[in-house]
């Protein structure tokens, strides 16, 4: 499990203290509100795919008989009512549901087919979709999931669709980007990626769509270019705490709390930040990284793997570089929201993401 993280990540500067439970009642409210909008788009496609998507929801077992498992987090979707009713009140909210669906099946149209390019065998404690249902089918269900997502923006009768349709489809671009530079980099050495070209890779695949999210909550509130592009900065700063923090579970998390195997990022070799931060250290500790980097994974290594990442620093620069970027992230919503009650939905979520071992 992944230890408790500093205090200065734990308590973001100029807020106070949050317990967590408002950010666990603005998720369970986002859930129950966007998961009727998630089930009419998902129950929209043909069969086939129809049943690959429900199950990776988690609604349905691979059989197709009704599951009751949960469909994840639903942190986009509740940035993006949060952003919309901190700006614009409980209208924008509810006006915005078409988009906070949106974001979320363009999350897992992503999930679906890193599940394939990464080879994951589980997500959200059961066995991935590609592994159930094969490597095509599962990348034809994400597919489906992101015309779906376009789909519901192209419908939507707001005025401020067609812009958040065009920001979420150059979102998607930026994502695609990221995961390519992703893919890029498990090919080179241990040596041959900086800390600034991991960092750039983290915010295309993940900041970019937490920003996404924030941004187009701001445009259902009908804010100025200037607070979209700050709400924009928020979530990507945000995104990049949540990176960090997530690079630091897939090493050190609880298997029964995270879905996966304890190691899983170790064991394929995977470039996270917090081991090319070792790598790039110069420590003795570092030389021993990119040693066992370099060597087919053997399952007897993988513990020394994990000691030799912290031990370079890389496990302590990742939480101190996740309370930076929370730091960022506080000052660019200040921009929009200069008043902390107004801002205390998006600090509570931003805790949240930064706060979790699993």
């Amino acid at each position: 499990m992944a230890e408790p993280m500093t205090e200065a990540a734990q308590q973001p500067t100029g807020t106070g203290p949050l317990d967590g439970h408002e950010a666990a009642a603005i998720l369970r409210r986002t859930r129950a509100s966007v998961d009727p909008v998630l089930r009419a788009a998902i129950d929209s496609l043909p069969g086939s795919m129809r049943r690959i998507a429900l199950y990776h929801f988690g609604w349905e077992h691979a059989d197709g008989t009704p599951a009751a498992g949960h469909a994840g987090k639903a942190i986009r979707p509740a940035l993006v009512l949060t952003a919309a009713a901190a700006l614009g009140g409980a209208r924008a909210r509810d006006a915005a549901m078409r988009a906070a669906a949106a974001v979320e099946l363009i999350h897992n149209f992503t999930l679906l087919h890193d599940d394939v390019m990464d080879r994951d065998t589980t997500r959200r404690h059961r066995p991935t979709a590609w592994t159930v249902f094969g490597d095509a089918d599962a990348i034809l269900a994400g597919d489906a999931l992101q015309a779906l997502a376009l789909g519901l923006l192209a419908e939507d009768p707001h005025p401020m669709a067609g812009a958040a349709a065009a920001r979420l489809a150059a979102c998607v671009i930026e994502l695609c980007a990221g995961q390519q530079a992703d893919a890029a980099m498990e090919k080179q050495g241990p040596g041959e990626v900086s800390l600034d070209e991991v960092l750039a890779m983290a915010e295309a695949k993940t900041g970019a769509l937490l920003g996404c999210a924030c941004a187009l909550g701001a445009l259902y509130a009908g804010v100025s270019k200037d607070d979209v592009e700050a709400l924009d900065a928020f979530g990507r700063e945000a995104g990049l705490a949540f990176q960090l923090i997530d690079d630091v579970i897939g090493i050190w998390g609880d298997p029964s709390r995270t879905g996966k195997a304890a190691g899983a990022d170790l064991a394929v070799r995977k470039k996270s930040l917090p081991v090319v931060a070792a790598l790039v250290s110069g420590t003795p500790a570092a030389a021993e990284l990119a040693e066992l980097y370099a060597a087919p994974y053997a399952p007897e290594d993988l513990d020394r793997t994990a000691r030799a990442v912290e031990r370079a620093g890389g496990r302590d620069w990742a939480q101190a570089q996740a309370a930076d970027r929370m730091a960022r992230a506080l000052r660019e919503l200040s921009q929009a929201l200069p008043e902390p009650e107004e801002a205390e939905g998006l600090l509570a979520l931003a805790e949240y993401v930064t706060r979790r071992s699993g």
